[in-house]
């Protein structure tokens, strides 16, 4: 297999963090040329603090992290505290972070890493709100031809939605950044919750991670631990859906995932509907299929790989 070049665009974040750290476990498939940080689950400057203090936490005290946008292009923020608690990072005791962020904002570094890098050889895998890259886009239309791949978590369909009845927080956050992205004509994969619904934490695979005896391992069984109260509450599920690591799973074994190529469209006019990603599943329109939508995985082989990732670090 060939390694990806990366950039991470993210807000972290419990699931964020795991999506991080099982890619800096990942050198052979993965090479992340630098992680981009948004507001999103919660403000910018505990989005950055999350990002820097997962990267010494996985000893990747030489990954560049550069600040980005700290609202929507359009909107005002709305964040998620009430799922992530009000660090975004609530559940382990970690320490202050003594890395520093990069001096270069998160759009202009990805205007010019790819600008720098051969033209598609760069994968960008947005975890969290698109403001960042629909900014580099609007910035510098000349690099839009020059990404590989889109591998994204956001949306959903027939897992309806998770921020308002049908839309998901990702997109929800910033549906004009969303539409801007999903209108690019890249190759895009979507992994919605469709299929990251079906990435549950149980208590068996938590105890998989704790058994580890890592400080990662044991910070991630305590993030779980954390994350999977709201959704046990609200969904009545077994334990905590891991999102965003589905993204870095695909990237390492796409065999894992199922999903079929079809047009994808996000709300940006209603109210009522704001966000949704609108997914043709059925092939009822003559729209232009652009996006492979993800709708199941192998969860036994994802937590395989995920807690044998883990034990690396």
């Amino acid at each position: 297999m060939v390694k990806r070049k990366v950039i991470i665009d993210t807000d972290p974040g419990q699931d964020d963090a795991v999506a991080i750290l099982l890619a800096l476990a990942s050198p052979e498939e993965i090479e992340v040329l630098g992680i981009t940080v948004v507001a999103g689950n919660v403000p910018l400057d505990l989005t950055v603090k999350n990002s820097l203090t997962i990267c010494e936490l996985a000893g990747a005290f030489d990954m560049p992290v550069y600040a980005g946008c700290h609202k929507p292009l359009q909107r005002r923020l709305i964040t998620a505290e009430h799922v992530h608690g009000k660090t975004g990072l609530d559940g382990p005791s970690l320490p202050e972070p003594k890395m520093q962020i990069q001096a270069e904002h998160a759009v202009d570094f990805i205007i010019n890493t790819l600008r720098a890098e051969t033209n598609k050889t760069v994968t960008l895998c947005p975890l969290g709100p698109l403001t960042n890259i629909a900014s580099a886009f609007l910035k510098a239309p000349d690099i839009i031809e020059k990404v590989q791949q889109i591998v994204l978590m956001g949306g959903a369909y027939f897992e309806v939605g998770n921020i308002t009845p049908t839309a998901e927080f990702n997109i929800y956050v910033d549906p004009e950044a969303a539409d801007i992205v999903f209108k690019s004509n890249l190759d895009i994969t979507v992994l919605p919750l469709d299929v990251t619904h079906k990435a549950l934490v149980t208590k068996a695979r938590n105890d998989a991670f704790r058994a580890l005896g890592t400080p990662v391992g044991v910070a991630v069984a305590q993030m779980t631990d954390f994350f999977e109260r709201f959704d046990k509450e609200k969904y009545g599920s077994a334990g905590a859906p891991l999102h965003d690591p589905c993204v870095t799973a695909y990237l390492i074994n796409p065999d894992l995932f199922v999903g079929r190529h079809i047009n994808v469209m996000v709300e940006t006019a209603s109210e009522l509907t704001m966000g949704m990603t609108v997914a043709d599943w059925w092939g009822v329109t003559d729209r232009p299929k652009n996006a492979l939508f993800i709708g199941d995985l192998d969860s036994e082989g994802f937590f395989k790989l995920l807690t044998e990732r883990l034990a690396r670090l």
